[in-house]
């Protein structure tokens, strides 16, 4: 008898693919109903490789170095040294050590994945497997500065929620304070606002007054929480007396950002209020991050061109480029335009047309040092940023990998000039701090094995995988643009086009890409593609292997000589999403009739031990989002099993095990987004009983053992 939990019938209401339509209005600007911004005629694979080339398995990653990862590096990087003081001292603490490569120290577990999987559902409520408990740690307008007003619904002002959580909470990091595991500074993304659902009587953006855009600008951006650990078990909550120097409030509306590397500076950055191109106001749209080997956090401005108006008045050299990164040119006001040129009218290309280039960057900010001044590194190039996640390779170069989050775009890597400073000296994090200033950018292209039999229903191949060869394309080097026509600041500034001219591989939405830092793989979450193979759209590929793609699959990428800096690697599918009784999906050749089903991932974590796990966007199949487990590597490989269910009408983001396998952070996103939901009528009333409210939650098992197991 099969141990897979039964489907659910569909949710009804207005869709856009598996979205609802407010989500789909409200978080990425009505992409669906816009053209695909790839017209490029490049093909999705180079030649086909001949049949006798190496296949899945053939190189395996192994150690990745000696890089020591710090107490929340398991799931999203390795801290190599933990909060410097504010001043700068001659040393830093030592960071706690979760456990180092190759072998998981004592207390996290054997890896075994042995909780009871939760059944799909469409509850109003966060559910947990038995043996596990819950809380909201932080939510929506709680405060985050000490002396922040508290959260008044019919009274909210830019100045409180300046100093208050802000909405719709994406990536989550947690980063270690001291050696003992018990206090920690939480980094949240806030990545989206949905008017309808913050502001009592809403009637729509027009009748917004320029204080509550301002308001809806603040809640943007990020935040940096301080917390302490609950009586030494996995419960956290944040620490609500006392200074809390590191606390920190980044929006859209005041914070300025330093632009860094090669595009710093250019014609193309440069505005009335900025004429040296190299200071920009505010970030949006950040989406998933990661937490770097010397602490920092990267944050990825994902879906920022719905901000933008007026581009239709834009110079006529400049509209083919903002057309390519989902700027319509066609009318002042596209579907899904916000109006925030009321509140500020930079945001009006018609006046400021370079405006939306300072957008699209990968973030870096400094979480122990809440003086410093926020990054943009121009290095990793511009493009709808999911995130960025990095791993130190072999020889010490720091190498970032990235998803372009758009149908039919590209996968990208970036490595680094200098060499990663190992210590936790104040010289070394110093000198680490500059590592994503200066370096290679590459887009992937793909080869296929079995070319000829992929015919768009997702069957699997007769050599029983999905998977090929590709290769890393240099893009720029430095100041060395490697794109014939375009130089290293229009590569850098303009980066999809730079991808189209070198014929990149168009992939299914590439979200989230997380190198393990126990094998050194890569695994890349493909959402989905219902514009796969529809009309005059791209054709499926062994990549990309359904057409009108719904569900969404993972790739598993493996670098040549288990060296993440390598230009060649190989790479298969080892999860191919859906319910696991249709012929189309794949979970690694595992027995589907008892796995989970799963539609959509969309961000992916690592806990101490190695396994995968997967959190999901517009379940397709009805359901509630989740996040899921599952092992990469041995027997039980592809067993994947689901491990939480968020709200109704919400979206499972930014999962994070801490270091020490006791706590899985996640952030519920968007509670109650469905169409015709308001304040006063709202769909969901998670997580207080009145009107929703979007939160970071945590879960712990209830005994005190690793989670997972």
């Amino acid at each position: 008898m099969s141990d897979r939990p039964r489907l659910l019938p569909l949710l009804t209401g207005a869709r856009h693919g598996t979205r609802d339509a407010m989500t789909c209005l409200y978080r990425c600007g009505n992409a669906c109903d816009h053209p695909v911004p790839n017209t490029s005629d490049n093909a999705y694979f180079g030649d086909v490789v001949n049949a006798e080339m190496s296949r899945r398995g053939v190189v395996r990653a192994g150690a990745v170095g000696a890089l020591v990862l710090g107490f929340g590096g398991a799931a999203a990087g390795a801290l190599a040294g933990a909060a410097p003081a504010l001043a700068a001292p001659t040393t830093t603490p030592d960071a706690p050590q979760a456990f180092g490569f190759g072998r998981p120290s004592t207390g996290v577990g054997n890896g075994a994945l042995t909780f009871k999987p939760i059944p799909p559902n469409t509850l109003d409520t966060l559910v947990v497997p038995n043996g596990y408990d819950h809380v909201v740690v932080i939510k929506w307008g709680d405060p985050v500065l000490p002396g922040a007003p508290d959260f008044d619904l019919h009274h909210q002002t830019a100045a409180a929620q300046s100093r208050q959580f802000g909405y719709n909470n994406d990536f989550v990091g947690v980063l270690s304070l001291d050696k003992q595991g018990r206090r920690a500074l939480l980094v949240v993304n806030h990545e989206y606002t949905n008017e309808d659902l913050m502001f009592p009587g809403f009637s729509g953006l027009d009748g917004l007054s320029v204080e509550q855009l301002r308001t809806a600008m603040a809640a943007h951006g990020m935040s940096v929480v301080e917390l302490e650990r609950v009586a030494g078990t996995g419960q956290w909550q944040p620490v609500n007396k006392g200074p809390r120097p590191y606390n920190r409030r980044v929006t859209a509306l005041s914070t300025k950002f330093e632009l860094t590397g090669p595009a710093a500076g250019s014609a193309w950055l440069k505005t009335a209020a900025d004429p040296k191109g190299r200071t920009v106001v505010g970030t949006l749209n950040n989406c998933a991050g990661g937490v770097t080997p010397w602490g920092t956090v990267l944050s990825g401005e994902e879906n920022f061109n719905q901000y933008f108006v007026g581009a239709d008045a834009a110079p006529a050299e400049l509209k083919p480029k903002l057309d390519r990164y989902g700027i319509s040119t066609a009318s002042r006001y596209p579907s899904g335009s916000r109006k925030w040129e009321r509140a500020d009218e930079r945001f009006d290309l018609a006046k400021h047309p370079n405006e939306a280039h300072r957008f699209g960057w990968i973030v870096e900010i400094d979480p122990f040092d809440p003086e410093s001044r926020p990054r943009k590194h121009t290095a990793l190039g511009r493009f709808k940023h999911e995130g960025a996640n990095v791993i130190v390779a072999k020889d010490g170069h720091v190498v970032a990998y990235m998803g372009d989050d758009e149908r039919f775009d590209y996968l990208y890597k970036f490595v680094s000039d200098k060499k990663f400073m190992k210590g936790n000296s104040w010289a070394a994090r110093k000198h680490n701090l500059t590592l994503l200033e200066s370096g290679t950018l590459y887009v992937a292209k793909l080869d296929q094995t079995s070319a000829t039999e992929i015919d768009g229903s997702g069957k699997l191949p007769t050599d029983g995988a999905f998977n090929g060869r590709g290769r890393w394309i240099r893009l720029v080097s430095g100041n060395r643009s490697f794109v014939d026509g375009m130089t290293a600041a229009d590569v850098l500034t303009f980066t999809r086009l730079a991808g189209d001219k070198v014929g990149a591989t168009k992939m299914d939405r590439p979200e989230d890409v997380e190198p393990s830092l126990l094998t050194g793989k890569v695994y890349v979450a493909l959402t989905n593609n219902t514009n796969r193979g529809v009309g005059s759209s791209p054709k499926a590929d062994e990549a990309n292997p359904r057409n009108a793609n719904k569900h969404g699959q993972i790739l598993e990428l493996i670098e040549d000589r288990n060296d993440n800096a390598s230009e060649t690697f190989t790479w298969s599918l080892p999860i191919v999403c859906g319910d696991p009784t249709d012929p189309s999906t794949f979970f690694a050749g595992y027995d589907k009739t008892k796995v989970s089903p799963i539609s959509c991932p969309d961000n992916v974590a690592f806990d101490a031990t190695g396994n995968l796990w997967i959190s999901t966007d517009g379940n397709a199949l009805g359901s509630n989002d989740g996040l899921f487990a599952t092992a990469v590597e041995g027997p039980e490989r592809g067993h994947l099993k689901q491990f939480l269910t968020v709200p109704l009408g919400a979206e499972t983001c930014g999962p994070f095990i801490t270091g020490d396998n006791r706590s899985v952070f996640v952030a519920v996103q968007h509670p109650g987004e469905i169409t015709g939901a308001s304040v006063e009528n709202p769909a969901s009333n998670w997580p207080d009983g009145d009107y929703a409210k979007p939160g970071v939650v945590v879960t712990w098992r209830l005994d005190g053992g690793p989670v997972g197991s």
